[in-house]
């Protein structure tokens, strides 16, 4: 899964635990370890839902500010509105060879 390069340390710290994305269709899988810069995380969960449902611990958990940002940054793909549906992705880092 691919990060922003000022978002990587945070995901690889624990800091940042979840991503919204604008796929067509998953391109990562539950159980499953991806790179991330020098480190690794492994997805938790993944859940695709209407923009609408992103709480205000979503935006946290994803390291926004507010909702706003976090449409702007997974908006690379396309428009994002409230019925637009997208991938919540819940990950956690781990260390290589765990």
């Amino acid at each position: 899964m691919e990060f922003s390069r000022e978002l990587r340390n945070d995901v690889l710290a624990g800091d940042i635990t979840l991503s919204v994305r604008l796929w067509k269709r998953p391109r990562v899988k539950e159980g499953a370890r991806y790179r991330v810069g020098l480190g690794e995380i492994e997805v938790d969960a993944i859940e695709l839902l209407p923009f609408a449902a992103i709480t205000r611990e979503d935006v946290r958990r994803a390291g926004e500010p507010d909702r706003e940002r976090l449409r702007h940054r997974a908006a690379h793909a396309g428009p994002i509105h409230e019925d637009t549906l997208v991938y919540r992705i819940e990950f956690h880092a781990v260390s290589p060879g765990d």
